[in-house]
């Protein structure tokens, strides 16, 4: 158990200490409990570090539990990239992998025993014709004309229901309630319907399928689950929650659902519903497009677990929604990858410099540093010759005051390599720049720092000899407003980032062209870059810009 998750504690922790203090459990037990019917987002993440965290804190278990309850929008790849991204971000659940699936048989036998005790009845009236039954929190609803028949027929028609005579839609099974309560969700609501689908757990076994508010509650109270964290918008379903489980005989204590805050970061969409709408709709290239906020994604791109678990962990666990900025996700990644990142120079805008002075056909290789951060990383062989390519805006003619770059008459430092001077401007007939001409110092060779000189500039730079040109893909937010669902009057598509994707190429020491899949770069003075994990060949890498070097949130911190 880390010292960070011993000494952190927020106000859920706190209930749990107030619980065991009072002898209420002997091991703290929770779950995440997601529904196989898209991939998870980073949204997710705080759930998942909250669940199992909480486990890991207390010492407890944490399960992993697929509420599986609508078929229709289920799917085995679901479940398996729910499984991969929960172990990415560092998290197991050993042997308690759970579906609410294994206990159809439980949930249908606790149906029955509700309607046998009068508590719950078969409704024939359509969805929006119970809207206009159920009515609004300050007037009462009225009944469904189903309402008050017996226990015996209520039980004959649910049996019915479960043979599969009858099709989607309709009867549904209601809880017997309270018509007149100013929370809807405890005006009669179904806790069962019919669907005629296949499932990927019990195949043809079922065609009635409970609802989720009814599953979950009960999910929970199999597996002994001590305390059930769900996010604010299901604090009004808790009495439903808690009503469900007071009805039943079920093992005791209940389990204690708590609601907190959930994860919300600007220009992004977290809705499983709107992701699968732009993967459907061909807006992104499929669930692990890197531009979306999905961890497939995310991972796609070269965003780090330990990134996602950090910002998790700065936002914290409150009961108060806010919208958090994206740059601080950034920021947290930037920390993350300036520890572990291996260096490289890579040349996105190249400007060929000839070096007049240093011998022709022949080079040499400098030594140049993994990571500055981490010794361990070692270092590098890099290939030097007489043609070299620098950045087009590293040089320029006539520079302002305090510009330390390469300009004629002026000395920078090669990074790692040596001192140069440019002493000529080659341009093409319509006026621009295609080459420099530069003279090298060779008592300068391995400079990393000035030797007395005033020399304040220092580039990064590629062997043209040796470079290899690689792909590049460039990627921005995925939408140009802050709250892309803030605008009522407009889809959020229409706030679509035009320039979220750019590709490019670059060229790059040679040694990346090995560059194994999945691994992160730092670009020196560009950005990160991840080799992508799918479109990626021997030889042929391809390059995925994770974030950019500049920190705009670290920035806004300081001027505040």
């Amino acid at each position: 158990m880390s010292e960070e998750l011993t000494e952190n504690t927020h106000f859920i922790h706190q209930i749990i200490d107030e619980d065991l203090a009072a002898g209420k459990h002997s091991q703290i037990v929770t779950r995440f409990p997601p529904e196989p019917n898209g991939y998870l987002h980073i949204g997710h993440a705080k759930s998942i570090c909250l669940n199992f965290g909480t486990g890991e804190k207390y010492q407890g278990k944490c399960h992993l539990r697929f509420d599986d309850t609508n078929p229709e929008k289920e799917d085995l790849e679901y479940v398996r990239s729910i499984q991969e991204d929960i172990h990415w971000l560092g998290y197991d659940w050993n042997d308690h992998l759970f579906y609410a699936s294994s206990y159809f048989d439980q949930l249908y036998a606790y149906a029955c025993d509700l309607i046998k005790a009068g508590k719950a009845y078969v409704c024939d009236l359509g969805v929006e014709e119970y809207k206009a039954y159920r009515g609004v929190p300050t007037e009462p609803g009225k009944e469904s004309p189903h309402r008050n028949v017996s226990p015996e027929e209520n039980l004959a028609l649910f049996e019915r229901m479960r043979a599969g005579e009858f099709e989607d839609g309709t009867y549904v099974l209601r809880a017997k309630i309270d018509m007149t309560s100013p929370n809807l969700h405890m005006r009669d609501p179904a806790i069962y319907r019919i669907k005629h689908a296949h499932h990927h757990q019990t195949g043809d076994e079922w065609c009635i399928y409970p609802m989720y508010d009814f599953a979950h509650c009960i999910s929970d109270s199999i597996e002994g689950i001590t305390h059930s964290f769900c996010t604010l918008e299901f604090e009004v379903h808790r009495p439903l929650y808690d009503w469900i489980l007071d009805q039943l005989e079920v093992p005791q204590p209940q389990p204690r659902q708590i609601e907190f805050a959930k994860l919300a970061l600007t220009y992004t969409v977290m809705s499983k519903r709107n992701l699968q709408r732009m993967v459907d709709e061909g807006l992104v290239t499929g669930w692990d497009d890197p531009r979306m906020p999905t961890l497939a994604g995310m991972r796609r791109r070269g965003y780090t677990a330990d990134s996602i678990r950090a910002l998790c962990e700065t936002v914290g666990v409150t009961k108060f929604n806010s919208l958090s900025d994206i740059s601080l996700l950034d920021f947290c990644l930037r920390n993350d990858l300036n520890e572990k990142a291996e260096r490289t120079m890579a040349v996105l805008d190249p400007l060929k410099v000839i070096i007049t002075n240093y011998p022709e056909g022949e080079e040499e290789l400098f030594d140049a540093v993994n990571n500055p951060q981490d010794e361990s990383a070692g270092t590098r062989k890099v290939p030097f010759a007489r043609e070299i390519y620098i950045e087009r805006d590293d040089f320029m003619e006539d520079p302002p005051k305090k510009y330390f770059r390469l300009s004629p008459g002026k000395e920078v430092r090669l990074k790692y390599a040596c001192y140069i001077t440019c002493d000529e401007v080659i341009k093409d007939s319509d006026g621009n720049i295609t080459e420099l001409h530069c003279s090298w110092d060779p008592d300068s060779r391995g400079a990393d720092t000035a030797d007395g000189r005033k020399v304040k500039g220092t580039i990064h730079w590629v062997s043209v000899k040796h470079a290899k040109e690689v792909q590049l893909r460039n990627y921005d937010r995925l939408f140009n407003v802050e709250e892309p669902m803030g605008d009522k009057e407009k889809d959020f598509t229409e706030f679509l980032n035009p320039d979220s994707f750019v590709e490019a190429s670059a060229f790059v020491e040679p040694a990346l062209l090995d560059a194994p899949a999945g691994k992160t770069y730092q670009f020196e003075r560009k950005g990160y870059y991840c080799v992508d994990s799918k479109d990626s060949a021997p030889g042929a890498p391809v390059f995925n810009l994770t974030v950019a070097m500049r920190d705009s949130w670290a920035k806004m911190q300081q001027k505040g």
